[in-house]
């Protein structure tokens, strides 16, 4: 994760204040303000293919997929004030039957079904770490969270079991496919990957295991 934009201690509300009226994005944890840094064309491309592939799949569901520019509240409601939480841009957040919003701002959202990240390397830590220890602590709607390697085809899977304990899985390999179960949807690795140039050390390494 990038270093905070100063020390400052932040409330959640000032964060709120200060993000809406900002054209730049930036996310929240803990009192600090993080400023989100710019993608890779490599990881815009993946997102837009996730996007395609996912949202077709969606048509006629009750679910609908948002990506980029919606944030996701991972943390206590604990009224004016309070500096604990975590307020983060997924890069692909799908959400089932009706969200639920913080407020009548409704930029917000209370009620992730599933939520994709594609990891970059300044980022790849926090998103397996305390961002993903977040989500899973303060949004009981989640049931899959998926992270998409860039630099190679590989993708982590983790499905919340009914114990709320979560299951693991990881997917290499353009050859390989995968389900998300919750919002019935299917991925096939080559089209997660399309227009990727994947360096040949990474896909040898991969035929090799």
């Amino acid at each position: 994760m990038a270093k905070p934009r100063s020390q400052l201690i932040y409330t959640v509300d000032e964060y709120l204040v200060l993000e809406r009226a900002s054209e730049d994005r930036h996310e929240y944890l803990d009192g600090q303000i993080y400023a989100m840094a710019g993608e890779s064309p490599e990881h815009g491309t993946i997102c837009t293919n996730l996007t395609a592939l996912i949202a077709l799949q969606l048509r006629g569901t009750p679910c609908q997929l948002w990506s980029k520019d919606t944030k996701v509240r991972s943390g206590p409601d604990t009224g004016p004030g309070h500096t604990k939480g975590l307020y983060s841009y997924p890069d692909l957040v799908i959400v089932c039957g009706e969200p639920e919003y913080l407020d009548e701002h409704r930029d917000v959202l209370l009620n992730p079904r599933v939520i994709i990240e594609v990891l970059s390397p300044t980022t790849e830590a926090f998103d397996r770490g305390e961002k993903f220890l977040h989500h899973q602590n303060w949004n009981p709607t989640l049931t899959e969270y998926l992270l998409v390697s860039q630099s190679s085809p590989v993708i982590s899977h983790y499905l919340r079991q009914a114990d709320g304990g979560w299951s693991y899985y990881v997917y290499q390999g353009l050859e390989q496919s995968l389900s998300i179960k919750s919002i019935d949807c299917a991925l096939k690795m080559a089209e997660v990957y399309d227009r990727i140039t994947l360096p040949a050390e990474a896909t040898e390494e991969i035929k090799d295991r």
